[in-house]
């Protein structure tokens, strides 16, 4: 399967590291001109030293109010990525609702403001196109310690579902995807302690964590016509983690 996006146009929010920054090399590489968001402007520089082509903007997802200002020369739009996350652990009894507010803003308010954006351009111009919203395993089944993370993922399921519906009939294919832990910076606490990583792998079928080109692979998949027919899913890049409820 050879994935093109030649002629195409796209915007990756959380662009600076990890998943995003990975995937913004290879839309690069498959022919789409990119456009890479991040908070951190060092990031992107470093991003840009990398792929010359690639144009860059700064932006804070947290201040929901400035993302119009900051996405305002970017169109036209063809694929989205909503990739950009926060992430803090919290069990039940000590969740803060200052952390709730921020999470929900960067992980559900964001990706809503900037589809907006997008999807109208998309509309006007008649031209179709894929967005992914980048959810998680959590939103799937229960996490412990990850309460106000995952309340936030589920949201944005449920925010896909509803944008599949009404985006759906203009030729605009909106999907989620929900990995398990993966093999970024940030897990590092994770997959770098043995102790935790165990822990991880023995409810994962398949019996380790997933690597970032897992993960940058279905992204691929679903922003390009060989998924042509996949609307208002949530696919799990897990193992089979979601499907061991026993565990």
């Amino acid at each position: 399967m050879n994935v093109r996006f030649d002629g195409k146009r796209a915007l990756v929010t959380g662009a600076g590291k990890g998943i995003g920054r990975e995937l913004v090399k290879k839309l690069v590489e498959c022919g789409a001109e990119t456009i890479a968001l991040s908070q951190t402007q060092a990031n992107l520089d470093s991003l840009k030293l990398e792929c010359p082509s690639i144009i860059p903007i700064q932006c804070d997802l947290s201040d929901t109010d400035s993302i119009p200002n900051a996405l305002k020369d970017c169109e036209p739009i063809d694929l989205l990525v909503n990739n950009a996350a926060y992430v803090k652990g919290d069990a039940f009894l000590d969740a803060k609702l200052a952390d709730f507010d921020k999470m929900m803003a960067i992980n559900v308010k964001a990706p809503i403001v900037i589809s907006q954006i997008i999807a109208k351009g998309m509309i006007k111009r008649k031209t179709g196109g894929s967005i992914i919203n980048f959810s998680s395993k959590a939103s799937l089944r229960g996490m412990q310690n990850y309460l106000l993370y995952s309340a936030s993922k589920a949201a944005l399921d449920s925010v896909t579902r509803t944008m599949s519906l009404e985006l759906g009939p203009h030729n605009i294919r909106v999907n989620a995807v929900n990995p398990t832990t993966t093999k970024t910076d940030r897990a590092k606490v994770v997959w770098g302690n043995p102790q935790l990583a165990q822990k991880v792998k023995s409810v994962i079928p398949l019996g380790r964590i997933a690597e970032i080109s897992e993960v940058v692979s279905v992204i691929l998949f679903l922003l390009s016509d060989f998924s042509s027919m996949v609307l208002g899913s949530y696919i799990p890049i897990d193992g089979g983690c979601v499907a061991n409820l026993m565990t």
